[in-house]
């Protein structure tokens, strides 16, 4: 599975931007896709996950309420829509995806088999 992701770029803060991220295939009937992102200096964090399946969701507390992803089944693609955005939003993102992930897994980034390249966001202050 490839996975090609789109959408980052320089923004104020408070500003949105929409990050895409779409799938070569849909290998996995309970395919999960999802977005880490990595700061300067910083460890790789978990930011938010949605089955394709069920369209079930999951985000990191920093982001809930301000990021919501969301899902094109018929694209295999996923969306993750960044309003309110803050300094400290400011990383690389990546899209990630597995096809065997229980829920408890989500947050863990060893646990995705497949990964795109990074897309950087910066919100300047």
């Amino acid at each position: 599975v490839q996975l090609q992701a789109s959408g980052g770029g320089p923004v104020q803060a408070g500003g949105s931007l929409r990050l895409s991220c779409a799938a070569s295939e849909r290998t996995f009937r309970r395919m999960v896709m999802g977005w880490f992102r990595q700061a300067p200096g910083k460890a790789r964090e978990f930011v938010a996950a949605i089955s394709l399946s069920d369209g079930t969701t999951d985000y990191t507390d920093s982001v809930k309420g301000r990021f919501t992803i969301s899902r094109d089944t018929a694209k295999n693609t996923v969306y993750l829509q960044m309003n309110t955005l803050k300094p400290e939003d400011t990383a690389v993102y990546y899209c990630v995806a597995d096809g065997t992930l229980i829920r408890s897994s989500w947050r863990m980034p060893t646990q995705y088999d497949y990964w795109g390249q990074g897309t950087l966001v910066t919100v300047s202050s």
